[in-house]
């Protein structure tokens, strides 16, 4: 490999990386203006393994919005990043898939919007299908799969009230 095919190989790596971490920062900021635009055009994702749709970025950016105004506070933390460039058929060099881990811990919002019950805690793996555009690179597809969850203990919910 050359210097030169090897530094276009790190500056992909660079701007996959900062894809995923903007992916995680529109959700947990409820920014989903910004999520639409991580996708392309023909963009998808999947949160049926965690109870949500399957559809285009727009429905799926509407359904987290309703789904999530429950939590006050989202921090998605994505880690343990495998990515592989040119995984697609009929690749030309602008495809990549993602696979990462993700810990996801949420406070649930009190009456007033402030944090007053205990966090609800998920974890599992993302799948994300990349592709360069014009743009940079964008996600064609998200698949998530919640592996475990922990909810608040009932106790500890009907104490906080």
């Amino acid at each position: 490999m050359t210097q030169r095919v090897e530094l276009a190989t790190v500056m992909d790596r660079l701007a996959v990386d900062e894809l995923v971490t903007e992916y995680a920062v529109a959700v947990d900021d409820g920014d989903w203006a910004a999520y639409r635009g991580l996708f392309t055009m023909d963009g998808r994702a999947d949160y049926r393994s965690a109870g949500g749709i399957e559809g285009d970025a727009g429905q799926v950016a509407g359904w987290l919005a309703e789904s999530l105004a429950l939590f006050s506070m989202r921090q998605h933390l994505i880690v343990n990043r495998r990515v592989r460039f040119g995984t697609l058929d009929h690749d030309t060099g602008d495809t990549a898939r993602l696979q990462a881990d993700y810990i996801n811990p949420m406070r649930f919002a009190g009456g007033d919007g402030t944090a007053t019950a205990p966090d609800f805690v998920c974890g599992g793996r993302y799948a994300f299908t990349l592709l360069r555009t014009g743009d940079g690179w964008r996600l064609r597809r998200v698949v998530v799969e919640e592996k475990w969850r922990r909810l608040p203990d009932a106790r500890a919910v009907a104490g906080s009230d």
